[in-house]
């Protein structure tokens, strides 16, 4: 237990925030592709059947 306080310690609020901006911008750019890229029947990401 000790070492997760330890890791957790040494996590600053920059890698914190840094980590948002890049989800946030990899968010977007999954929802900016189009849908035959990224939705149902999708060659990248495939979110489900078309029902």
């Amino acid at each position: 237990m000790s070492s997760l306080i330890q890791l957790a310690s040494n996590v600053t609020f920059f890698e914190v925030g840094m980590g948002l901006i890049v989800f946030g911008v990899a968010e977007r750019l999954l929802y900016s592709l189009p849908s035959d890229i990224v939705g149902p029947g999708g060659w990248l990401l495939d979110t489900g059947s078309t029902d």
